[in-house]
């Protein structure tokens, strides 16, 4: 007989064919099971808690997904997707998930009838483009509408997406700040000019939006007191230097002939530190912050000139300050010309909840603004600003590409009964596959009913007569999450951005077919340690001069 041929490392684990890719489908699935509870208005949220002991609740799928430590290599694609849904769109990613894990449990029966996966991949792709060109036709663009009306458009999208989160019972009040939040920015489309802050305590109505930027206030010397707490119309100079007494080189040696001249020493650190202070104060301004410590020497002598100073502001905020009073960071006191110094109609500094906050409102350049979040458990507040982060990623993205289509599992059956429609005149197999394609999207309002406790089969059939209907009528109809019936999803303005479903029907393809188109997996778990060490061992000898010792100890 032949001896057996060894070509790996002994130790090596590898599985292939169809176990392989079945087992593959397998782990996917029992991932999407995991977010599958979250989707939706009813859908429930997770508590993780991880080793460090720290506890997250949340209900959106891509921090689930990251928080999730998965080992096994194929499931950690799902994460990658939900990532790059969330940092591409901000929401749908427990839909991407879901879409993916769905076309590989459809997929499932055919792989075990000996299908080869290449003809799946192929059929799904094929699905995929047909699929996203049925959403761009049946997308409605708000362009063209008046101000007021894009606002009520735009809300009506932001509470689609708060709805399905902690903080939906709110969701209008919510829905406006983001749009308000939003539109304050304009056409700059950075998230980082949108600040969050949260404030334990009070009630989530209780939160508010600044029409500018406000922070904590910061560490503060004795003489803070004194500075007066709020300025109209007041020039804002914006430092990154200390103002503080200190001797100028720390390692200088100074030799004395003379005790007398010490004194001279010491006077000119104080007259330098005074120049510089009498610089800010020569330059008109009334609000001085800067990014590293302001002492208590600087505190109190702006205290006895009227001008309010905060010291170790961080520097996100600082940046925010300056793209909204429209100053700019200084990082000397030397001549300050009036055009760096920033303005704003009114600063002031007010109490919210336990903690005092500097308030910069009515700025002239206006690309900035600030949600207060208020709220009862941290982890409430936390979740509360993954949300907003949602719904402000999906106005963004309302406002540029500014279609939508109707949510609710609406287009979801639109674009199945579509496919299946499609699916009839092709001859061959991929007609089985392209069904299948169809028959998972359905998952969608399928979940949505199981998440609200509704019956879903009997859902399902109402949404597919409706969708069925020649005159096209039904087309928007979708899960109706109140009544446990059908409604119109575009009457009852459940809106959703195309570009989030295109986005998500993009990615959970690609996932699919990716995990389609592996059959054998190897896994190296000796030679990875063994390599390491040797590595290790390595640059140790190479740096410490043979100092006899090579191997790192274990």
């Amino acid at each position: 007989q032949q001896p057996q041929i060894i070509l790996l490392k002994e130790g090596t684990d590898t599985s292939q064919g169809k176990a392989q890719l079945l087992s593959n489908i397998n782990s996917v699935t029992a991932v999407g099971d995991v977010v599958r509870t979250t989707l939706g208005p009813r859908g429930m949220d997770k508590l993780i808690h991880d080793d460090k002991g720290s506890v997250t609740i949340s209900n959106d799928g891509a921090t689930i997904m990251k928080l999730l430590d998965i080992v096994h290599p194929a499931a950690k694609i799902l994460v990658d997707i939900a990532k790059s849904q969330d940092s591409e769109v901000g929401d749908g990613t427990t839909t991407v998930v879901l879409l993916a894990a769905e076309f590989l449990k459809e997929a499932k029966p055919f792989v075990e009838d000996g299908v080869h996966s290449q003809n799946l991949i192929r059929s799904y792709r094929t699905a995929s483009t047909l699929a996203i060109e049925k959403v761009k036709e049946l997308a409605v663009s708000i362009e063209g509408k008046s101000v007021e009306e894009k606002k009520g458009l735009l809300a009506k999208c932001a509470a689609t997406t708060l709805s399905s989160k902690l903080i939906g019972g709110e969701k209008e009040f919510f829905a406006t700040m983001v749009v308000d939040a939003v539109m304050a920015i304009g056409d700059d489309d950075r998230l980082n000019l949108i600040g969050i802050k949260k404030v334990p305590g009070g009630n989530m109505r209780d939160s508010f939006l600044v029409d500018g930027v406000a922070f904590k206030k910061t560490f503060s010397y004795a003489g803070f007191e004194q500075q007066p707490k709020k300025f109209l119309n007041p020039k804002i100079l914006l430092l990154n230097i200390e103002l503080e007494l200190k001797s100028e080189k720390e390692n200088a040696e100074i030799r004395l002939s003379d005790p007398s001249q010490y004194q001279s020493i010491v006077d000119a650190e104080w007259n330098i530190i005074y120049d510089k202070l009498d610089k800010c104060v020569e330059s008109g301004a009334k609000v001085v912050l800067s990014r590293l410590a302001i002492g208590d020497l600087a505190t109190q002598y702006f205290a006895d000139r009227d001008i309010f100073c905060a010291g170790r502001v961080a520097e996100e905020d600082l940046n925010r300050v300056a793209a909204a009073a429209g100053g700019t960071v200084q990082t000397s006191v030397n001549n300050i010309i009036p055009e760096v110094l920033g303005t704003c109609e009114i600063f002031e500094e007010k109490q919210v909840g336990g903690e005092r906050f500097n308030i910069f409102s009515g700025c002239p350049s206006g690309r900035t603004a600030t949600i207060v979040l208020r709220g009862g458990a941290d982890q409430f507040i936390e979740e509360a600003e993954r949300s907003l982060h949602d719904a402000i990623m999906i106005v963004r993205r309302a406002v540029k590409n500014s279609t939508v289509v109707p949510g609710g599992g609406a287009i979801d059956m639109e674009i199945s009964k579509y496919l299946r429609q499609h699916s009839r005149t092709i001859a061959g197999k991929s007609q089985l596959f392209i069904n299948s394609y169809a028959k998972a999207l359905e998952v969608i309002p399928r979940q949505l009913c199981d998440n609200a406790g509704f019956d879903a089969t009997d859902v399902l059939n109402k949404l597919r007569q409706k969708h069925a209907m020649q005159s096209g009528e039904g087309a928007s109809y979708g899960v109706d999450i109140n009544t446990g019936g059908i409604a119109d999803s575009f009457a009852n303005f459940v809106w959703e951005p195309a570009v989030v479903k295109i986005n998500a029907i993009n990615a959970a393809t690609e996932a699919a077919c990716l995990i389609l188109s592996v059959d054998e997996t190897v896994k190296n778990p000796k030679s990875e340690s063994a390599q390491g060490d040797a590595a290790a061992g390595a640059m140790g000898r190479g740096r410490g001069g043979g100092r006899g010792r090579g191997m790192r100890r274990r």
